[in-house]
């Protein structure tokens, strides 16, 4: 393959798919906004699934390295009603098929994988426009550009490449989350440590509620859920961490300690992330030398597949223009003929486990779902 390729965003799935091809020998370099691997932190847990993210790492070839980054018994789950009753604990018996791991050690086995000089660190993609031929220009904030033959968007919600194929653009969906940790929590926090276990903890009502992961060395990484206007978060100063983080547990009044406590008593200061989402048929028209991927292609509501559905995207992408170097279109053609279809799946499911952690029936719906996963053979 002699088409140069420019991959917008050093995320898991612009990096899954920079690996790919570095193994098919198709150099692929890289563009990312962040000033550096650790600019900030990269998030919290990542449940792998084994149809999506870890076939993505077998691409790769990745799959003794991820195993090592494993968090043993992170597959638990806890649910507990408002006043910290327990309404379902499932143990990890290391026979779930969707190991947890951290971000970041995710992102930074992936980014050891490749060779040095990939990522271009400090390229902030500003806009991009078309030269024909099936060429296209990227400018970055600093004014410098790059043309390449090939260029991937995987640059996430707010894409700078996307406007090359759609004109769509997220929208809210009504709901934000406030992310805060808690450090060393079995000594310093062991009522919350102990409301979450060892795993996750889901604590749920209509249109509200808690979620919670054990990470290493004690952390507890909390998200607090509400379903509230832009306008409603926006009167609230998030650069006053002790003023937001009690403007925030008073949407919790009556709710037992040990669950308020993980955003009362964080070792961070709150952070707003407002949710959005693409439409769920997102899509476009074949457009020669540019394809989307991961969530720059289709954002939607949290249903823990973005990340492996990200992955899935880059080996996949990766493997269709390994098979066809002399025909990039053919690649292209393929690889988004399959992803629209599966993409859209998957977003139609995040609307759905949407009501359930967050409708009307929360938490006996996820209760039930739970259940009837179990029964599964």
């Amino acid at each position: 393959m002699t088409t140069d390729v420019t991959i917008i965003g050093a995320g898991l799935g612009g990096l899954t798919l920079a690996r790919v091809l570095h193994l098919h020998g198709i150099p692929a370099t890289v563009y990312e906004a962040e000033v550096s691997p650790m600019a900030r932190a990269q998030g919290g847990m990542l449940d792998i699934h084994e149809d999506s993210g870890q076939p993505a790492l077998r691409a790769a070839g990745l799959m003794n390295e991820f195993r090592g980054l494993i968090l043993e018994g992170r597959q638990a789950i806890r649910v507990l009603d408002l006043a910290g009753t327990v309404l379902l604990d499932a143990a990890d018996d290391g026979t779930g098929g969707n190991p947890e791991v951290l971000r970041g050690e995710l992102r930074q086995m992936l980014l050891d994988s490749l060779p040095a000089g990939t990522v271009r660190w400090g390229h902030k993609a500003s806009g991009t426009r078309a030269l024909g031929a099936g060429r296209h220009e990227v400018t970055f904030a600093d004014g410098t550009t790059v043309t390449t033959g090939l260029l991937v968007g995987a640059d996430g919600a707010w894409s700078r490449v996307r406007p090359l194929l759609s004109p769509a653009t997220p929208e809210y969906i009504g709901m934000s989350y406030v992310e805060t940790s808690l450090f060393d929590a079995d000594t310093r926090h062991p009522d919350s440590a102990k409301a979450v276990g060892s795993g996750s903890l889901f604590t749920l009502a209509p249109g509200k509620g808690f979620l919670a992961h054990r990470e290493r060395a004690g952390t507890l990484h909390a998200y607090v859920m509400l379903a509230r206007p832009r306008d409603w978060f926006a009167n609230i100063d998030f650069t006053d961490s002790a003023a937001a983080t009690a403007r925030i547990t008073r949407e919790f009044d009556g709710w037992a300690p040990e669950l308020t406590a993980l955003i009362a008593d964080g070792d961070t200061a709150p952070v707003l992330r407002p949710l959005y989402a693409l439409p769920i048929e997102h899509r476009w028209e074949r457009e020669p030398g540019v394809t989307l991927l991961g969530d720059a292609a289709h954002l939607s509501l949290p249903n823990g597949e973005g990340a492996n559905l990200a992955m899935y995207d880059g080996a996949e992408l990766g493997e269709a223009l390994a098979a066809h170097p002399e025909d990039i279109e053919a690649a292209l053609t393929a690889y988004e003929q399959a992803m629209f279809p599966r993409s859209a799946a998957a977003a139609a499911e995040g609307v759905q486990v949407h009501e359930m952690f967050y409708g009307a029936g929360a938490p006996h719906s996820l209760i039930t779902m739970m259940a009837g996963h179990e029964q599964t053979p």
